[in-house]
């Protein structure tokens, strides 16, 4: 009778605490405007310094962690946080929460602008001129932290040389592994300091099956691809492997999502970039994104299959990476060949900004004005790219009357 209380309670006080987990996971979903770096500071208020779910070290620890590995590292570290709080339902509500709004929102617009021509539209064409101020803005600033010295910044204009002639899934997947192995020999190997261990329910054996699927899912699926013409198939093929490969986070998704979704005929260019410029306009992550092209594709069962294929692949590597991180993130060679990668993700990214960001989108002289008042005000004025988002939309509707 004891242990049927005992285990009642325990039941009660992990509902409770993934119910808690969710309700602020949704709160900062719908507040968290400002790209992975701004909700790495929201998180780390809410749930470092209010809620105290966590220490500073602790935290510290995970976003590198999340940063070491491919994909979105503000969701990967809200994952995190869930599960470390109330277990794989904590992350699974963790990732829910901080999702669901954008990837609703970005929904909706995509169902908004059904049958509509894109490029008639001036306030939509104010969102596309808009994507070339923010793609320029994190090129600049990806650039001063990931390629500062004269080594990774040839690494980054090697890799924009290679990934605006080779505009391929394929070649971008392999700018990366040679700039990890060119940073693996040639970068300063630099010791990190100790930190504490993260402490997480997950088995070394659970971690093992979570990192081996990843890997599985990653050769499997182009494989069934092959063999199969169901569009589920290539869809989920594509945003999981993109979920898998970005390295950088936030707005390096955009070249990797464009080489699968335009060339395929899924969309136009105007279709992408206008999905591209409101997913600035919204709170939470960028990688929501993949919901408005999912839903462009094939409505609301594929803003699902998108949502649902870009994020597996970050709770795969969170539950298979969290339980070795101590040793990993002591090893120098790593640090060296992550620092390779990122910065071969800032020469892709500035390939993107010229193509197709800026070829499909800067025509006029109106459009070159809008596209610097958009930079100026960003860069200079420091407004949330939201503000910008909606100043542009209007300037495109004024500018298209002249």
């Amino acid at each position: 009778m004891a242990d049927e209380t005992t285990n009642e309670t325990q039941s009660l006080k992990t509902r409770n605490s993934v119910l808690e987990v969710l309700r602020v996971a949704t709160r900062l979903g719908l507040t968290s405007f400002g790209g992975p770096i701004a909700h790495l500071g929201y998180f780390r208020e809410e749930y470092v310094h209010r809620r105290k779910w966590l220490d500073e070290k602790t935290y510290a620890d995970l976003v590198a962690l999340c940063q070491f590995l491919p994909g979105p590292a503000s969701s990967q570290v809200g994952i995190a946080i869930g599960m470390i709080r109330a277990g794989f339902l904590g992350a699974l509500a963790s990732w829910i929460g901080f999702t669901f709004p954008s990837a609703l929102f970005l929904t909706l617009f995509a169902y908004l602008l059904q049958g509509v021509k894109v490029e008639e539209l001036g306030w939509i064409h104010g969102l596309l001129v808009v994507s070339v101020a923010v793609v320029a803005q994190a090129v600049w600033g990806m650039a001063r932290n990931l390629a500062p010295d004269r080594p990774r910044a040839t690494i980054a204009i090697l890799a924009a040389m290679v990934a605006v002639t080779w505009q391929t899934a394929l070649g971008q997947v392999l700018i990366m592994i040679v700039a990890g192995f060119i940073g693996w020999w040639i970068l300063p190997k630099r010791s990190v300091p100790e930190s504490l261990s993260i402490r997480i329910s997950l088995s070394r054996k659970a971690a093992l099956f979570s990192l081996g699927l990843f890997f599985v899912l990653l050769l499997l699926l182009p494989l069934m691809r092959k063999i199969s013409s169901a569009q589920w198939v290539a869809m989920f093929d594509s945003f999981y492997r993109t979920g898998s490969l970005v390295f950088g986070g936030g707005h390096v998704v955009l070249p990797l999502l464009q080489a699968e979704v335009v060339p395929n005929g899924w969309m136009s260019s105007d279709q992408f970039l206008a999905g591209y410029a409101a997913a600035q306009a919204v709170p939470g992550p960028l990688f929501t994104f993949a919901a408005y092209l999912g839903t462009v594709i094939n409505g609301w069962p594929g803003a699902l299959l998108a949502t649902e294929a870009i994020f597996l692949s970050s709770f795969l590597l969170i539950f298979g990476t969290l339980p070795f991180w101590g040793w990993i993130r002591r090893q120098p060679k790593f640090q060296a060949a992550l620092s390779g990668i990122n910065a071969a993700v800032v020469g892709i990214l500035l390939a993107a900004l010229y193509d197709p960001v800026w070829t499909k989108t800067i025509h006029t002289p109106s459009d070159f004005s809008l596209a610097l008042i958009a930079f100026g005000l960003l860069m200079i004025w420091k407004l949330p790219p939201w503000v910008v988002v909606v100043c542009s939309a209007i300037g495109g509707a004024v500018f298209s009357h002249f």
